[in-house]
């Protein structure tokens, strides 16, 4: 299995996490909501994995390109 870090593809704010570490997420699942410019961009899984660790809160500012969260491929 492989890890994978997920970085923010937008600088804006954690609107809403959706998913807690250690859950089992298919592809296209929500991780969270970033928002931005009153839009809400989701955050989703690449492919089906779990998530291991998330790295920001909700509320909290991200820079685009920062990470966000770590992902374990299934």
């Amino acid at each position: 299995m492989t890890t994978e870090t997920i970085r923010s593809e937008i600088t804006g704010t954690v609107w809403k996490i959706v998913a807690e570490p250690g859950v089992a997420l298919e592809a296209d699942d929500t991780i969270m909501i970033l928002e931005s410019m009153k839009m809400e961009i989701p955050v989703i899984a690449p492919e089906a994995g779990r998530l291991i660790k998330l790295l920001v809160a909700e509320g909290e500012p991200v820079r685009e390109g920062q990470e966000i969260a770590v992902f374990e491929e299934a």
